[in-house]
């Protein structure tokens, strides 16, 4: 025991000796370095006196303070930034699926606010803002060169007050100006609702109330077509989701998983990394599912994409999704104010990072874009509109094969397919997903 204790004692003594004599010139640049910041934290500091002393006007120290805080953060990337009291405050709120506002979530592109998408049934998407938007103007104000935090205080005012934003839009000759009208934001985090035997989860947000409402809607709808027996699978619509709580992009992606990983983070140091496995329990009970995503998906809308389709567990349609591929943090801060940092990458289940690629579907699908041309044809043309038939013409034969209850069956089923049409023309990317399942659930055997 003593002999080790010794040896013990003698290593720790050498690596003492070994260290001295390699650390000197490491302790010298460590303490220019110091030198050199707080040299830095002087000029701040006779910046910061200058400007509260001699400029044109008086100014509010704190705000220039917290101005100088969140240019720091911000030079880091789009999505660090502090938080003033009550912007953490809002913060809290909107997890919680209750806000004042537009209903945009918006990021910043070489100057330009871009939407990244319009949330579910709120004054900007009823307004017809879409994914891929540039704001260049609020009410008749350039935001060109405004941070991202500025342009999205021009946005701000009190619930059924009206503001104009101009917006480019890809595809569009020139700029054009939308109105809105503000409200309260009411956040639905998951709308459920069947199309024939398929069950639609269409998930606008990952707060606080989406795993729940997942689950309670989907056993609902399962409920409503008389079990799992008559459901031909799911439809998990990711569009213009613009991301949220990883916690709930996790259990989301854990609802049709009963095992393995489901998304890695990796921070700047490699013991800070976390991975978040799939427990035991798929809420579909391995029906066919097929997630659906577009441009405006985003962040935890693609931890979820890229899990289930790493795992071989759905098909993904539509087009590629926005490539927000970082973890923030939020960190309370004296005062009641935060700091939002970026600190983490985050991985699918195979090792990618989606950081600036974005989620690839397996099919691509684009949702045709609508004009007040095809809105006219579309008036003038019904899709159940039919050519004549043999039934039409006069005289016809009847069809002597079948009972009442065939032929009721055989209408019904026509009726379905003509429904199923109609929705190609109301939302094709959605109608292209179900037809999926639909041709899946045909090569399924019965039981």
């Amino acid at each position: 025991m003593k002999k080790f204790a010794f040896a013990a004692v003698g290593g720790i003594l050498a690596g003492a000796v070994l260290t001295t004599q390699v650390a000197g010139p490491l302790v010298a640049q460590e303490s220019d370095r110091n030198s050199s910041i707080y040299q830095q934290l002087d000029l701040f500091g006779d910046i910061f006196e200058r400007i509260r002393i001699q400029y044109v006007e008086e100014v509010d120290e704190s705000e220039l303070i917290e101005a100088a805080i969140n240019g720091m953060l911000t030079s880091l990337d789009p999505h660090s930034s502090y938080l003033s009291p009550k912007d953490a405050q809002d913060m809290r709120v909107q997890t919680r699926g209750s806000f004042g506002g537009l209903g945009i979530e918006v990021t910043q592109e070489e100057g330009f606010v871009k939407v990244v998408s319009p949330i579910d049934d709120t004054p900007a998407d009823e307004a017809g803002v879409e994914a891929g938007d540039f704001i260049t103007h609020v009410d008749g104000e350039s935001v060109l060169g405004l941070t991202l935090d500025e342009a999205v205080e021009l946005m701000r005012g009190p619930v059924g007050s009206e503001i104009i934003i101009t917006v480019a839009r890809e595809g569009a000759d020139e700029p054009f100006d939308i109105t809105i009208v503000r409200d309260t934001i009411k956040l639905t985090a998951v709308r459920t609702r069947s199309e024939g035997e398929t069950v639609v989860l269409r998930v606008s947000t990952f707060n606080d109330q989406t795993f729940p409402n997942l689950e309670s809607g989907l056993e609902k709808a399962v409920e409503e077509l008389g079990g799992m027996d008559n459901v031909n699978g799911f439809v998990l619509d990711l569009r213009n989701n613009p991301g949220g709580l990883l916690t709930q992009a996790i259990r989301v992606s854990d609802a049709f998983l009963d095992a393995g990983e489901i998304v890695s983070t990796r921070g700047r140091n490699p013991e800070d990394g976390d991975r978040y496995n799939a427990t035991e329990g798929d809420l579909a009970l391995g029906k066919p599912l097929v997630v659906l995503i577009n441009g405006g998906s985003a962040s935890a809308s693609e931890i979820v994409a890229g899990a289930l389709q790493d795992h071989r567990r759905a098909i993904v349609i539509g087009t590629k999704s926005f490539g927000k591929g970082s973890v923030q943090t939020v960190m309370p801060l004296q005062g009641d104010g935060a700091m939002r940092l970026t600190t983490a990458r985050y991985y699918t289940p195979s090792g990618r990072s989606i950081q600036a690629l974005g989620v690839s579907p397996d099919i691509v699908v684009a949702q045709p874009p609508r004009t007040p041309e095809t809105e006219e044809e579309d008036e003038n043309t019904s899709i159940s509109q039919q050519s004549r038939t043999e039934a039409d013409l006069r005289g016809s034969l009847d069809n002597d094969s079948l009972t009442e209850d065939e032929r009721a069956q055989i209408e019904a089923d026509r009726l379905k397919a003509e429904e199923a049409a109609k929705l190609r023309e109301e939302d094709y990317q959605l109608a292209y997903a179900i037809d999926i399942l639909k041709g899946l659930s045909k090569l399924t055997p019965p039981e």
